[in-house]
């Protein structure tokens, strides 16, 4: 049985979240290195608001998913899920809708009325398309072709 912490990213825990992201297989190395920058902003800027990233830590060990969200500027109770991310061997044990559950209740907290999620639409994604489903988001837009001619961008929401 997994015992599973939620808490804030710590500077120890950069290597886990990069290697996670590379074990999945799902992110190129621009996208990684994208999520490298906001891993810095939330560990290096503490007076910064734009990005809350948060680890599973899992059996008092390792850090075995994390989540990276924050409200969307120029908007009013909207926020991005930017990254969420489970280490290959231990999805399907939970760790990623405990860290979207999360995610949600803290973004309500700070009075958010709407979540959104942006995904690819390619083959590969596919279950990632399934999980935020299952888990209560609706396809609210989809722009054909957005990251590469066949590779639409899907924009998943929930409200509060």
């Amino acid at each position: 049985m997994l015992n599973l912490e939620i808490r804030p990213l710590q500077e120890a825990d950069q290597t886990e979240v990069d290697e996670i992201l590379t074990a999945t297989g799902m992110f190129s190395a621009a996208e990684i290195e994208v999520a490298d920058e906001l891993l810095d902003v939330f560990l290096h800027k503490p007076g910064q608001k734009d990005y809350q990233v948060y680890v599973a830590h899992i059996n008092d060990r390792q850090v075995g998913g994390y989540v990276c969200f924050g409200p969307t500027p120029a908007t009013e109770a909207t926020f991005d899920l930017y990254w969420i991310a489970v280490a290959p061997e231990l999805q399907g044990h939970g760790i990623g809708r405990q860290l979207l559950h999360f995610t949600e209740n803290e973004c309500q907290a700070q009075g958010a009325k709407l979540l959104i999620i942006e995904t690819s639409s390619k083959e590969l994604y596919r279950p990632t398309q399934a999980f935020y489903q299952k888990n209560g988001y609706q396809i609210e837009a989809r722009i054909k072709d957005f990251y590469a001619p066949g590779d639409d961008r899907l924009i998943f929401t929930r409200r509060f």
